[in-house]
C-alpha cells in the first residue's frame, strides 16, 4: 500500500491517518449499540409504549452484536478482512437507516437486532490494526484503535443525547447513517488486502471457535472475568437515563447522555493501562481494574444520604472509576489473548466478545429487571456483585497449560496471570 511510505508516518510504523481511520472506524461502528440507551424515554413517549417496553432496545442490540461476533467476526480470517469490513459498512448504514423509518416498537426492535449482527465491523477493525502493525509496536497500536472504540461507546450517549431531545430520535439514527457510510467510503479508499489466513469452511470455521476455548484456559478466564464486568457496566448503563428521569433528580436525556464525557476519562486511559501491562503484566492489571470498579459501584449505595448535587457528584466520580476499571481490564485481557495464536486472532477475539456482549445483553436485561424490583440501588447492587466475581475469577490462581503467550511457556504465562 502506497500511504505505508509516506512522509507522516507514526512512530510505530504506520501512517497516522491509517491508525486515525482504524480508531475512528471502530467508535462509529461499536456507537450503533449505544445510541438508543438515553433516549429510551423518548423512544417510548413517541412509540406510546411502556418505558419497559423500549427497555428492550439495547438488550436486542447487545444479543444481535453478541449473535454477530459468534458467526460473522471469524470470517476475518477466512477471507480478506478488507472485503468483510466494507460490506459490513454497508450492511450497518441500512440497518441504521432502517432504526430511524421504524413505524413501531416490533420494528426498531427488529432493526435493533439487526444492527448489533454487523456493528461487528468493530470487532473487524481491531484484528486489522493488530495484522498492519509491526509486532513490535502491536500493543500500543491496538490500544489506539480501542481507545477510539470505547470513546465512540460512550461519547455516542452523549451526541445521542442532545440530539434526541433537540432534533428527536429519529434524527440519531439518520445522523448515524451518514457517519457508518463515510467510514465505509475511507476504508474502501485507504485499507489494504489482507491475506487470509485459514482455508476452513464456514462450519469448520465455527467449530474452531469451540476448539480454541477448549485449548486456552487463558481465553476462557479472560473471557469470564470480563463477561461478569460486563454485566454490571450494561446494568448501569442501560437503566441510567430511567433512574435520572425520576425523582428527586427528574433529569433529560442530554444530562444522561452527558454521563458518557464522564465514562470518557476511562477510554482516554486505555493506552496507559496497556503500558502499564507492559511493565507490571497484564494479570496485575486485570486485578486492579476489577478491584476500581467494586469499590467505584459498591460507592454508589451512599446516594440516597446525599443531597441531590451530591447524588450527582458522586454519580460523575463513579462513573470515571468503573469505565477505568472495566476499560483497563478489556486492554489487558486483550493483551492476554491476542498472543495466544496469531493465526486466529478473529476467531480468538470473537470467542472473547461473544462472551463480553453476552454479558452486556444480560446485563441490560438484569438491569432493568433490578431497577422495577429493587430501583436504583438493585442495579448498584448487581453491578457491585458481579464486579466482585469478576475479581474472584482473577485472583483465583492460573492453571498451567494456559497456552504460548507472545512466544512464551506455560509457566511463563502462569507468572504473567493470564
Amino acid at each position: 500500500m502506497s500511504t505505508m511510505h509516506t512522509t507522516n508516518t507514526h512512530p510505530d510504523g504506520l501512517p497516522r491517518s491509517l491508525i486515525l481511520l482504524l480508531a475512528i472506524g471502530a467508535g462509529v461502528a461499536v456507537a450503533s449499540l449505544y445510541y438508543s440507551q438515553p433516549m429510551l424515554e423518548v423512544i417510548a413517549r413517541d412509540l406510546r409504549v411502556p418505558a419497559s417496553a423500549a427497555g428492550l432496545l439495547p438488550m436486542l442490540n447487545q444479543l444481535g452484536y453478541a449473535l454477530g461476533i459468534a458467526l460473522l467476526a471469524p470470517l476475518g480470517d477466512r477471507y480478506d478482512r478488507r472485503r468483510v469490513i466494507l460490506a459490513k459498512s454497508a450492511l450497518l448504514a441500512l440497518a441504521l437507516l432502517a432504526s430511524a423509518w421504524a413505524g413501531g416498537l416490533t420494528w426498531l426492535l427488529a432493526a435493533g437486532l439487526a444492527t448489533g449482527l454487523v456493528a461487528t465491523l468493530a470487532q473487524d477493525i481491531v484484528p486489522a490494526a493488530a495484522v498492519l502493525a509491526p509486532p513490535a509496536h502491536r500493543g500500543r497500536i491496538v490500544g489506539t484503535v480501542m481507545t477510539g472504540l470505547l470513546l465512540g461507546i460512550l461519547l455516542s450517549r452523549v451526541a445521542s443525547g442532545l440530539i434526541a431531545e433537540h432534533l428527536g430520535w429519529r434524527a440519531v439514527y439518520l445522523v448515524a447513517t451518514a457517519l457508518v457510510l463515510g467510514v465505509g467510503v475511507a476504508a474502501w479508499r485507504a485499507l489494504p488486502a489482507f491475506a487470509p489466513t485459514t482455508q476452513l469452511g464456514y462450519g469448520a470455521l465455527l467449530r474452531s471457535l469451540g476448539t480454541l476455548w477448549k485449548r486456552h484456559p487463558a481465553l476462557r478466564r479472560a473471557t469470564l472475568a470480563q463477561a461478569l464486568l460486563s454485566v454490571g457496566f450494561s446494568a448501569f448503563w442501560s437503566t441510567l437515563a430511567v433512574m435520572l428521569a425520576q425523582p428527586p433528580l427528574q433529569l433529560g436525556s442530554t444530562v444522561a447522555g452527558a454521563f458518557g464525557l464522564a465514562g470518557a476519562v476511562g477510554a482516554i486511559a486505555a493506552p496507559l493501562a496497556g503500558r502499564l501491562a507492559d511493565r507490571r503484566g497484564p494479570g496485575f492489571v486485570t486485578r486492579a481494574g476489577a478491584g476500581l470498579a467494586v469499590v467505584s459501584f459498591a460507592s454508589l449505595a451512599l446516594m440516597p444520604t446525599l443531597s441531590v448535587h451530591g447524588q450527582l457528584a458522586l454519580l460523575v466520580v463513579a462513573t470515571i472509576g468503573f469505565d477505568l476499571g472495566v476499560q483497563a481490564t478489556l486492554v489487558s485481557h486483550q493483551t492476554i489473548y491476542y498472543g495466544l495464536d496469531p493465526d486466529a486472532r478473529s476467531r480468538l477475539n470473537a470467542v472473547f466478545f461473544t462472551g463480553v456482549f453476552i454479558g452486556m445483553a444480560t446485563g441490560a436485561a438484569l438491569g432493568a429487571w433490578a431497577l422495577a424490583q429493587a430501583g436504583w440501588m438493585g442495579v448498584v447492587g448487581l453491578a457491585a456483585l458481579t464486579s466482585l466475581a469478576a475479581l474472584g475469577v482473577r485472583l483465583w490462581p492460573p492453571m498451567r497449560g494456559t497456552g504460548a503467550l507472545n512466544g512464551r511457556t506455560d509457566s511463563a504465562s502462569v507468572r504473567n496471570g493470564a
